[in-house]
């Protein structure tokens, strides 16, 4: 809930998120962020150069993290070729598709979650490449890939869910405030 302080019926605008908060507000209903009655900041505020950064880890968004990459994983390496036998994801096929698959879902729990959640989709994405890394590669049987290009693919598509998760951050919050210097 947002404190009240004593300011005219202006709508007080968040620094860092560029939410229209209620007159007087002192924290942002959108981001959390403080809010200064000074006005504008600056680009050299201290505040404005934490605006993307994550404040803390959220074991909510987390778990919600986990479920939609091991779901979408699941269905789009395991499940669609069993329902679509001319698909065979097996070896750096399934790998390849994972990638953009990561990506989307960082993309998606991005763009859903509240404030700025950039670890939580990663370590997500990287919780559930060792079980598909295991997967792809104990079931290849023409396309044959060493274990440590599965290793490497899996780390692209881990660096594929941050920018997806980036991304979907930069959609949900909008351009950036104008800043006045």
């Amino acid at each position: 809930m947002t404190a009240k302080a004593p300011v005219g019926n202006k709508p007080t605008v968040c620094p860092t998120c560029g939410f229209k908060n209620g007159p007087g507000a002192t924290r942002c209903g959108s981001c959390g962020a403080t809010i200064d009655a000074g006005g504008p900041r600056s680009k050299t505020d201290p505040l404005k150069a934490r605006a993307m950064q994550q404040t803390g880890f959220s074991v909510f968004w987390f778990a919600i993290a986990l479920v939609v990459f091991a779901v979408l994983t699941a269905a789009l390496v395991i499940g669609l070729p069993m329902v679509v036998t001319a698909l065979d994801f097996e070896g750096s096929n399934g790998m390849l598709i994972s990638i953009p698959v990561w990506f989307v879902a960082g993309l998606l729990i991005g763009m859903i979650s509240p404030g700025r959640t950039f670890v939580e989709p990663v370590v997500a994405a990287l919780l559930v490449a060792f079980p598909t890394v295991t997967y792809l590669s104990w079931t290849q049987t023409v396309r044959t890939l060493p274990v440590f290009m599965y290793v490497i693919m899996a780390c692209i598509g881990v660096m594929f869910a941050l920018i997806g998760s980036y991304v979907g951050e930069r959609i949900q919050m909008g351009p950036p405030p104008k800043t006045v210097d």
